[in-house]
């Protein structure tokens, strides 16, 4: 092989090495998903009075400490994570870089299916690449009965 043909031939070798890596890096990148976290039980909400309700009896996911729900109402979707006796966290189930329904929880972190953003119980990020924690809202729980104000 003469000089001009080992450059020609190195130099395809080359492109399609970093073609594949940049194949590689659309499948592995940190803003994919890296698996499918288990998806979150989904519970109906009721809207009144300014609040989204839900009751918590002995079968919702809601019922003991390190419980989640994706609940669902007319006033849009929460994620809500029972963080106590009588202490939970609501916050809203669309992930903050691209809007899509955050609908996976594993290991007490929610997890958006769209490109794996993580978020805590308290709604901050744990893994990007969403950069904003979600917005959270005020809770009231008394008689078996959790109120997400609006």
């Amino acid at each position: 092989m003469d000089r001009r043909g080992f450059c020609i031939n190195a130099c395809q070798i080359a492109s399609l090495v970093a073609l594949g890596s940049i194949f590689e890096d659309c499948g592995g990148s940190p803003t994919s998903p890296s698996g499918s976290a288990p998806p979150l039980t989904k519970v109906n909400g009721s809207v009144a009075s300014g609040a989204v309700t839900v009751t918590v009896d002995a079968n919702s996911p809601l019922a003991s400490v390190g419980g989640a729900a994706l609940v669902q109402s007319s006033a849009g979707s929460f994620l809500v994570a029972r963080v106590g006796q009588d202490t939970f966290n609501a916050m809203t189930a669309t992930c903050t870089h691209e809007a899509c329904t955050i609908d996976g929880f594993t290991n007490s972190v929610f997890q958006c299916p769209c490109h794996g953003s993580q978020f805590s119980t308290s709604g901050s990020v744990v893994r990007g690449p969403a950069g904003q924690s979600l917005r959270r809202f005020n809770t009231t729980f008394a008689a078996n009965v959790l109120a997400i104000a609006l």
